[in-house]
C-alpha cells in the first residue's frame, strides 16, 4: 500500500469520528493525499474503503480556506505526527517552511481547497465549517 493511500486512510478513519461526533469536516491540506482520494473517488473500492476506515459513506466536496488545520491533534493522538506527504505538492516537492513549522509547533496552518462530506457528497450531511476557517 502506498504512503498516500496510507495517509487517506487515516484521513477518512478522522472524518468518521469527527462526523459521529458531530465536528465539522476535516481540512484536506496535502495535494498528494487529495490526489490519491480523487483517484479512488466513485469507484467500488472506494466505498469499501469508506466503509472500513469511517463506518460510513464519505463525499468530496470544494470547500476552500486558509487557517489551522483542526484535526492534527487527532491523528497524533492515533498516528504520531504526521510524515511529511501530508506536506508534499502533487510534483513530489515538499513545503518545507510548512513542514518546519509543524515540527517546530506542533501547528499546521494551511490552504485546502476540498473536504469531506457525509453520504455522496451531500454537504448537508456533515457538519458545516465555521464560517472563521472559511476564505
Amino acid at each position: 500500500m502506498s504512503t498516500t493511500t496510507t495517509e487517506l486512510r487515516r484521513f477518512l478513519t478522522i472524518t468518521g469520528q469527527r462526523f459521529d461526533n458531530g465536528q465539522s469536516a476535516p481540512e484536506m491540506f496535502s495535494p498528494a493525499v487529495d490526489a490519491a482520494w480523487h483517484e479512488l473517488l466513485g469507484t467500488p473500492a472506494y466505498a469499501a474503503l469508506c466503509q472500513e476506515t469511517a463506518g460510513q459513506p464519505i463525499g468530496h466536496t470544494a470547500n476552500n480556506g486558509h487557517g489551522p488545520i483542526s484535526w492534527v491533534a487527532a491523528y497524533e493522538e492515533t498516528y504520531g505526527p504526521l510524515p511529511d506527504i501530508w506536506f508534499t505538492g502533487t510534483d513530489g516537492n515538499v513545503d518545507q517552511d510548512t513542514l518546519v513549522r509543524y515540527r517546530e509547533t506542533g501547528t499546521v496552518v494551511a490552504e485546502w481547497d476540498c473536504s469531506p462530506t457525509g453520504g455522496d457528497g451531500d454537504d448537508d450531511v456533515a457538519p458545516d465549517q465555521p464560517e472563521t476557517a472559511r476564505r
